[in-house]
């Protein structure tokens, strides 16, 4: 089997279970109908991961947002603020939308499978930390007033975190603004008060 193919069924059944725990729960959905539903059988799925936690620990390790906003943060930021928060919210956004189906399941499952919230808390903690050392970093080239850099950080995280939510379900809230009317605002008024 050539790596291609190898990568390829993986995905099928990292896929075909973010799908199924995702409208099912973790507990209603089998081994056999996750292998099913990924055109393959019980027995590869097994042979791959193991078990059904270890399938669903790899797909959050595999498709969460951690890694590609550390690049984001290594590559392509410029150190103008208002432009590079509005990048990063952006490229949030993105990722969580892609992503819907992993905090879908994050959300539902975290109380009822022990290990799980520290795991898919590794993410935003991963984000907590480049963002903070972006602050500092602004801070310290007089690019923005004194302040706590990790607090900053948190203070922007919860901001897209909640725009996120009021998207998640579809049924929005604040039906009237467009997540890229609200990026820019709140980039800009967050922007504003931090800029000397």
């Amino acid at each position: 089997m050539s790596r291609d193919q190898h990568t390829s069924s993986d995905d099928k059944l990292l896929q075909a279970a973010i799908d199924l725990i995702s409208r099912k729960g973790y507990n209603g959905v089998t081994t056999q109908e996750i292998a099913s539903a990924a055109g393959l059988s019980e027995k590869t799925l097994f042979r791959k991961f193991g078990s059904k936690r270890n399938l669903l620990e790899t797909a959050f390790e595999r498709y969460h947002y951690g890694r590609e906003m550390t690049k984001l943060f290594e590559e392509k930021l410029t150190g103008e603020l208002t432009a590079d928060l509005i990048l990063i919210s952006r490229t949030y956004h993105d990722l969580m939308i892609r992503n819907r189906k992993l905090i879908t399941i994050s959300i539902k499952e975290s109380d009822h499978l022990p290990g799980l919230r520290e795991m898919t808390s590794k993410h935003p903690k991963q984000f907590l930390d480049v963002m903070t050392k972006y602050f500092t970093i602004m801070t310290e080239k007089g690019k923005l007033v004194a302040g706590d850099p990790e607090l900053r950080a948190i203070s922007f995280m919860m901001m897209n975190f909640g725009a996120f939510m009021n998207e998640l379900d579809s049924k929005e809230i604040f039906p009237s603004v467009t997540l890229d009317d609200f990026i820019e605002e709140s980039v800009r008024i967050f922007a504003r008060a931090l800029t000397p």
